[in-house]
């Protein structure tokens, strides 16, 4: 058995990996359909639509004004080749209204962008977190290994980072495709009867000047990949690093007086440094290659300087246009040129970019998975089974460190009855817990929970309190408004917690500021008020003191005689009569499914 559990992998674990891979290895069409999904079923989908399509017509505007400007260098320079004064103040006139046109169409397409780049994270954010907050989504997320690390950074950072790149790229990619299009006609026609001697024979190479700079381009593209493609991965390394740098800070924050208890700063500061020599490691990596490409990017910024005007000064000499003419072919070429560029002074960032969107995508794609419970020989069956009753059948739960099960084959709860189930050796309290609340549902049986019966969970340890007030603390999930103002402070004096009551609306940090004690007679003082008809505990009475125990054992036996209690754990001393039913988890001797396919309990522990 042991053998077999060494060769043990999470199941779900392996499906997200797999699926993961997948999504790395896949086109780049499959990742951005992914985000795209996102997006078209957002709310804010139909304003995107409508800021692409005010988005085109601006930057389709400003190529016009763009082809006008380049038209105007030809009568500007002529005049300053005749020496015509005249001449030369008309056409500086009308580069002034040129120009302002343009100022202003720049300034809408900012406005456009901005917000375009807002929407976008909006919209993405929106659906990524909702996904996640989709009942115990989360939680199953979190115990499948690494996908289910850091999901704030890519729900937060990645995405943000994500959505600004997409929206400069793709503003810049659109303009430089419209300016292609425009200047390659301009180029077409300047030299469409360009030809070369060579000894007597003439050879005529129509648009000469377009396939110039298609070929100048082309060389930079090829180069650039070649040199920067490596910069995809070695950013998704980055963002994995920076991920852990941060998580670690986080819990050391979160963890200080245990750390402080133990004199464990050294320790701690060790480990620390241990991320940031990861980080520091993919860092220099990638400070590494984005010097390789910046021999391809400069160099070419470099002899852009004067290739236009070397490609075009052959018409120059061979006296087929003017000086103006010569200052708007060169001018045409380096708009033709600078737009088949864009990847070429892009490739950095559009590194950056598709190792985001393979972290976005990725991480959608698990959101979006059933993280292996689409196999029904491999989970627990849940359903809603008849009023007033709870229904356990044959229930065997499954995790990579074995097997355990209800000792008895059926058990039939019915409602206010009090039911203590006792853990043999080596079992785990916590994992039966999270199977009845349905957080763990790999294993296999049944269990029919009562239609439309409110079920208060108390998990093992310090409970879950949200940020807010106390009051809001107190009626979690539910709104504040939804009980009578006066049940607030009659729950808080119920439970010992009289000190509290002054600050019933009042927002602080409660899980630090309360003692373990107080949170967990603030938790409930929560079941008072919401008056659940079935209470589910996980050893949840161990950790209470004294008097705090006697109170919540007389809020069951008086305001709550009628709710049913499960009780996970040892016997409540001084208490042992407040329970009517006795079950017994306990290991399994065999495993129970071949292959031992269960994923690892969440972080938390048991």
């Amino acid at each position: 058995m042991a053998k077999a559990r060494k060769k043990t992998k999470g199941k779900a674990d392996e499906l997200v990996a797999a699926e993961m891979e997948s999504v790395a290895e896949s086109r780049l069409s499959r990742q951005l359909g992914l985000v795209l999904q996102a997006l078209r079923g957002s709310a804010v989908g139909r304003i995107l639509l409508w800021l692409i399509v005010a988005l085109v017509a601006v930057v389709v505007a400003t190529a016009f004004g763009q082809v006008h400007l380049n038209r105007w260098n030809q009568p500007f320079y002529d005049a300053l080749s005749r020496r015509d004064f005249n001449d030369f103040m008309t056409q500086l006139g009308v580069f002034f209204m040129i120009v302002g046109c343009l100022l202003v169409l720049n300034v809408i397409q900012r406005w456009i962008v901005e917000h375009l780049k807002l929407r976008l994270r909006e919209g993405l954010t929106r659906d990524l977190v909702q996904h996640w907050m989709q009942p115990r989504r989360a939680f199953w997320l979190a115990s499948a290994g690494a996908m289910g690390v850091n999901p704030d950074q890519r729900m937060q950072e990645d995405a943000r980072k994500f959505t600004e790149l997409s929206a400069d790229l793709g503003v810049g990619l659109l303009q430089a495709s419209i300016l292609f299009v425009t200047f390659a006609g301009v180029l077409w026609g300047l030299s469409t009867d360009f030809s070369f001697r060579i000894g007597d024979a003439d050879y005529a190479v129509p648009g000469f000047m377009l396939w110039a700079a298609i070929a100048y381009a082309l060389i930079g593209s090829l180069l650039s990949y070649w040199i920067g493609r490596s910069l995809i991965g070695s950013n998704a390394e980055r963002y994995a690093r920076e991920a852990d740098l941060r998580f670690a800070l986080v819990r050391v924050n979160e963890h200080l007086d245990g750390i402080s208890l133990a004199r464990g700063e050294a320790d701690e500061g060790r480990r620390i440094n241990r991320y940031i020599d990861d980080t520091l490691r993919s860092m220099r990596r990638l400070a590494t290659e984005h010097t390789n490409l910046t021999w391809v990017t400069s160099g070419f910024g470099w002899i852009t300087n004067i290739a236009p005007t070397l490609v075009a000064v052959p018409l120059y000499f061979n006296g087929k246009i003017s000086f103006g003419g010569l200052m708007m072919a060169a001018a045409a070429f380096t708009q033709a040129q600078s737009s088949l560029r864009w990847f070429v002074d892009n490739f950095s960032t559009i590194a950056d970019w598709r190792a985001g969107l393979l972290r976005v995508a990725s991480f959608r794609q698990a959101l979006l998975m059933d993280q292996g419970l689409d196999q029904p020989e491999r989970r627990i069956a849940y359903m809603q089974g008849e009023p007033d009753r709870l229904l356990i059948e044959n229930l065997q739960i499954e995790a990579q460190s074995g097997r355990e099960q209800i000792e008895e084959a059926q058990v039939s709860i019915a409602a206010g009855r009090r039911v203590r189930v006792a853990s043999a050796p080596g079992t785990s309290k916590t994992l039966l817990f999270r199977a009845l609340a349905g957080l763990w549902p790999w294993g296999s049986g049944r269990i029919e929970m009562p239609p439309s019966e409110v079920i208060f969970y108390v998990p093992r340890g310090t409970p879950y309190l949200p940020s807010g007030t106390l009051r809001e603390a107190l009626a979690y999930p539910d709104a504040a408004d939804r009980f009578e103002a006066p049940h607030y402070p009659k729950a808080l004096e119920r439970l010992g917690l009289i000190r509290l009551i002054p600050l019933l609306d009042e927002a602080r940090r409660w899980d630090r500021e309360l003692s373990q004690d107080e949170q967990l007679s603030l938790a409930f003082a929560r079941m008072l008020l919401q008056r659940p008809a079935w209470v589910l505990l996980d050893d949840a009475f161990s950790a209470l003191e004294a008097g705090s125990l006697d109170r919540v054992v007389d809020v069951l036996r008086s305001e709550l005689a009628d709710a049913a209690v499960i009780h996970i754990g040892a016997a409540v001393q001084g208490h042992e009569d407040l329970f009517d039913q006795m079950l017994q988890l306990v290991r399994m001797p065999e495993p129970a499914m071949p292959g031992g396919d269960a994923p690892a309990p969440a972080a938390g522990g048991l």
